[in-house]
């Protein structure tokens, strides 16, 4: 695949904008257009990283293009994004001390499974996640919880290679839930892979989910 020029190294552009643009800006009349680097995704029609848009066109009232463009200072080969899992108020120690890099692999693993040889490129968390959490009521403490079974659903795209050299940009919800959280290192934990599922349909799933996962004994 031939790596795209770096936005700060990109030459002068010309007025004129791509023509199979023109057909979508006459569908977004006093709006925009984006420019998309066909290098770096693997279906137009499915998820795009924001890091493949080269820039935008505007349009104007009557849905023609102006020539008149704007780069993204983001483009460029797309990036890992854990943003919006790290930075939640959440309770996330259950997941470990990095819970980004806990996601990432166990996400990692699953490709792997389904396809030997394959890897993540990149991945990015999409939505806020979603959480379920259960408890018990602490003895000594009536108003304390102890926690013992935790889960998340949380929107993903991720860029795979295969070991063919094929590149796919694939989408879903990934979701775990951990129980026996009270028993130390005997926790037990379940990992699910849910492409082209959306987050409120994996989210509906999580109460059965979290019961599907045995007790340590």
């Amino acid at each position: 695949m031939t790596s795209p020029t770096a936005p700060g190294d990109e030459p002068e552009r010309k007025s004129i904008p791509p023509a199979a643009l023109v057909k979508e800006a006459a569908r977004q009349p006093g709006g925009s257009v984006a420019e998309i680097d066909q290098t770096l995704i693997s279906d137009p029609n499915g998820y795009i990283p924001a890091e493949a848009i080269r820039g935008v066109w505007k349009v104007d009232a009557t849905g023609q293009l102006t020539g008149e463009f704007q780069p993204n200072p983001r483009y460029g080969p797309p990036q890992d994004d854990f943003t919006k899992l790290v930075s939640t108020d959440h309770f996330l120690h259950w997941l470990g001390d990095d819970p980004a890099t806990a996601v990432r692999e166990s996400v990692a693993e699953i490709v792997d499974q389904q396809v030997p040889g394959a890897t993540v490129r990149w991945m990015k968390i999409t939505d806020e996640p979603r959480f379920l959490t259960a408890g018990r009521q602490a003895p000594d403490d009536p108003e304390s919880l102890i926690v013992t079974r935790a889960a998340l659903a949380a929107s993903f795209g991720i860029g795979v290679d295969s070991p063919s050299g094929r590149y796919d940009i694939l989408w879903g919800v990934y979701s775990i839930a951990v129980v026996g959280l009270d028993r130390a290192d005997r926790a037990r934990s379940r990992a699910w892979f849910d492409l082209w599922t959306a987050l409120d349909t994996a989210e509906e799933q999580l109460r059965t989910r979290i019961t599907e996962v045995n007790l340590p004994s």
